[in-house]
């Protein structure tokens, strides 16, 4: 058994580490803000869940080359890796154009969050900065995708640990302003375009890793040219458009959230944020230990080494679900010190408090779920898990939330009322999803092992 955890660990810590300093974009942003108005911090949790639908969504077709590809690392045939990656970039390009499209022109989905005109108008412009950055986000996911399947995480944490040194000073720049140099104090906007640059420098340092680093070069990405072939790409659409489905569902379940959320009013709305980005944050554990169990299931399964695919599989399920329940403590206990490093709003505050405790509580079922579907990814397995989470995050997450936090059927009572409704709900939703995952993870290992 510890032997299976130690691999796991070997390869989840530098995920993690990586995983860990892209959220820090988000805690920063958050915390920056949040210290400048309660507005700014309001029309980055607005602006900032449709852009994360959007390229999150997109994003999640080009995950699919990491089972791909890990499959046939473990299986040696390394040279159609490199073809594989060429086809890749080709559908990052497809699906860049859809995403800039949504970004640019948001109207139609702000309007649903019944914000008002200037807070509507603020959203709006950070959509439309981080539009520019989309493309680039989403070909160095192809570059990510490649190095976790072939086991070479530390070459991607090192590009995202770059990033976040580079997001401290923009940040402060651009949110702030520097008077003595002439940059006015754009607060939320700013955060846009310090992401933008990042998102372009990441890209052009994976696209030179790529051509350069030893235990990439040899997939020989950039040794020819080549048109779209549409059979490779109708074969990483089959697995990536389910897995990409999984990825929106996940996260409209949350950025609905947000925009139903913005109904109550901009401080409720910051509270939430406040929730919402703890969650991630802590979301990042469970992730980088499934990131790493499905990168070794995946090479098990492309060796033809099955019993160890399975076990595997199983002891990254239940690392993952120890520790989330650790954390959990953890988070529980520090409540009053997280708070006091977020905001010094005590509206704000007071908002935060409840959600925070159900963050607690919700993540033990987040790690268990998330490392449940990345298995099944591994196996090349998503149209289940896919409905498994339309069911339980839009109808007993989003849905729940609706009724519950809005009272709409005039039972639900007052500590649900709110921003409390929407984060309960949302704990039950995951809970049926880390049920319906495991159940069916454990008939799949047993029909393909």
């Amino acid at each position: 058994m510890w032997h299976d955890v130690k691999r796991i660990a070997g390869l989840a810590w530098p995920v993690l580490i990586g995983q860990l300093a892209v959220i820090a974009f988000g805690v920063m942003d958050t915390a920056m803000v949040g210290r400048a108005s309660a507005f700014d911090l309001a029309s980055l949790a607005l602006g900032g869940s449709i852009y994360i639908t959007v390229y999150v969504g997109l994003m999640g077709v080009l995950v699919a080359l990491s089972p791909i590809a890990a499959q046939r690392f473990g299986a040696g045939e390394r040279e159609s890796i490199g073809e594989e990656v060429r086809q890749a970039f080709w559908l990052a390009g497809f699906l860049a154009v859809p995403g800039v499209l949504l970004l640019s022109h948001p109207q139609f989905i702000l309007r649903l969050s019944e914000a008002t005109p200037e807070l509507e108008a603020r959203a709006s412009a950070y959509l439309r900065i981080l539009a520019f950055g989309l493309p680039a986000a989403l070909l160095f996911r192809v570059y990510s995708s490649l190095s976790t399947a072939v086991a070479q995480p530390r070459i991607v944490m090192a590009i995202q640990v770059t990033g976040l040194t580079l997001k401290v000073p923009l940040n402060l720049a651009l949110i702030y302003g520097i008077e003595r140099l002439g940059i006015p104090s754009l607060g939320s906007t700013g955060c846009a375009i310090a992401t933008t640059v990042i998102n372009w420098v990441s890209c052009a340092l994976g696209l030179a890793l790529m051509a350069r680093h030893a235990k990439l070069r040899d997939f020989a990405i950039f040794s020819r040219f080549c048109w779209p072939h549409w059979q490779a790409i109708r074969t990483l659409l089959k697995l990536g458009v389910p897995m990409g489905l999984s990825y929106l569902i996940e996260v409209t379940a949350y950025s609905f959230m947000a925009i139903f959320i913005a109904r109550l009013g901009d401080v409720t709305l910051a509270g939430h944020q406040i929730a919402a980005n703890l969650g991630a944050l802590m979301y990042m554990l469970p992730m980088s230990i499934a990131i790493a169990t499905a990168t070794l299931t995946a090479q098990a399964i492309g060796s033809r080494d099955f019993q160890l695919a399975r076990r595997i599989g199983r002891r990254g399920v239940e690392f993952a679900g120890l520790l989330g329940v650790l954390l959990a403590t953890i988070m529980g206990l520090c409540r009053p010190w997280i708070l006091a490093a977020y905001t010094s709003d005590p509206l704000v505050a007071a908002v935060a408090t409840p959600l925070l405790a159900i963050v607690a509580c919700y993540h033990v079922f987040d790690a268990l779920q998330v490392s449940a579907v990345f298995v099944l990814r591994a196996w090349k397995v998503a149209v289940v898990p896919t409905v498994i989470y339309a069911v339980s995050l839009w109808g007993v997450g989003l849905g729940g939330g609706y009724v519950l936090g809005f009272d709409v059927d005039g039972l639900s009572p007052a500590w649900l009322h709110g921003a409390a409704g929407f984060w309960f709900a949302n704990s039950a939703s995951l809970a049926v999803a880390a049920f319906g995952l495991l159940l069916y993870l454990r008939w799949i290992v047993r029909v393909k092992a």
